[in-house]
């Protein structure tokens, strides 16, 4: 079947019709159509001949002159092992599963510490600017005698333990 002479018809390749189409509309479907078909040809998945490119619909996973192109799956196994590219693929940093638990958990602790202590902000905050700051150093920026603050950080140590499942 070849094109008609009017311009301004669309063909669908699924009902098998021509379709009249207003100008305007038909010239931005064809510029759409066009740059989309290029880009696949750029990508080397459409092989369309150019005395064909009337048919172009743009969805090439049904179209009978679509290739593989550059796209390959991670899940397809790659050379003579049933090997992935997924599973090759080296992660550099934790994974997203581990940095949520984590997320999780630090949020349940510091929610645990502030029921524990009313003055948890200024600890946390404390902790925050110097991690390795002493308990003897929170107790005095808090007012509070060394050695009840250090029974009492022992005590939330404790509760907070079992927040972690230890």
């Amino acid at each position: 079947m070849s094109k008609p002479e009017n311009t301004n018809r669309i063909y669908d390749k699924n009902l098998k019709a021509w379709f009249e189409v207003p100008a305007d509309y038909y010239k931005e479907y064809d510029r759409e159509r066009t740059a989309y078909r290029k880009r696949m040809q750029n990508h080397r998945r459409c092989c369309c001949p150019r005395d064909k490119w009337w048919l172009c619909d743009m969805f090439c996973e049904d179209c009978e002159y679509r290739r593989a192109g550059d796209l390959l799956s991670l899940d397809a196994p790659e050379g003579d092992g049933n090997v992935t590219l997924l599973e090759q693929q080296k992660a550099n940093g934790p994974r997203m599963e581990d940095v949520i638990a984590d997320r999780d958990l630090l949020a349940r602790l510091i929610k645990r510490l502030r029921e524990l202590d009313p003055d948890a902000d200024i600890i946390l905050a404390l902790w925050q600017e110097d991690f390795t700051v002493s308990d003897r150093a929170i107790a005095k920026a808090l007012g509070r005698p060394q050695r009840t603050f250090a029974d009492q950080m022992k005590r939330y140590r404790t509760e907070l333990r079992k927040v972690r499942g230890y």
